[in-house]
C-alpha cells in the first residue's frame, strides 16, 4: 500500500508533530510505503525563501528520507503533468501536482489535513 504525503504533513513529521491526525491516518503511516511528490520539494524550497520555514527543502528530504524512511516519488513527470490536467478545482499548481501524483499512482492514499484537497481527492485522509 501505499500513501503519499502534501507539504504540510510532510514538515510536520519531520518535526514530529502530527497533533490531530486520525487513527486511519496514524495507520496509514505506520503500514504503508510512504512517498512525496517531487512538487512538495519544489513548494517546501519557496516555503523557506519566503521564510515560512526554517529548513531548506533539501534539509527536509534528508530528514525524512534517511530517518523515516519517506521516499522522493520517482513517477515520470510527463506521467503526472497528464494526470494534472484534470484538476480543475484549483488553481494552485502545488495542490494540483501533488494530487494528480497521487492520483497517477494507483489512486494511491494522500496524507493531508487541506480540506479543500479532501473535498476533492476522495483518497485524501487526516
Amino acid at each position: 500500500m501505499i500513501a503519499y504525503l502534501d507539504t504540510n504533513t510532510l514538515i510536520w513529521l519531520a518535526q514530529g508533530s502530527l497533533d490531530g491526525i486520525s487513527p486511519k491516518a496514524d495507520r496509514l503511516l505506520k503500514q504503508a510505503d510512504l512517498l512525496f511528490s517531487p512538487m512538495v520539494l519544489i513548494e517546501l524550497e519557496y516555503l523557506y525563501e519566503i521564510k515560512r520555514i526554517k529548513r531548506t527543502a533539501r534539509d527536509i528530504q534528508i530528514k525524512v528520507e534517511h530517518d523515516l524512511g519517506v521516499r522522493l516519488c520517482d513517477l515520470p513527470f510527463s506521467t503526472v503533468a497528464s494526470a494534472a490536467l484534470d484538476e480543475k478545482w484549483t488553481r494552485d499548481p502545488f495542490d494540483r501536482l501533488i494530487v494528480a501524483n497521487a492520483k497517477a499512482n494507483g489512486f494511491a492514499w494522500l496524507i493531508s489535513a487541506d480540506e479543500e484537497i479532501a473535498r476533492n481527492y476522495q483518497r485524501t485522509v487526516w
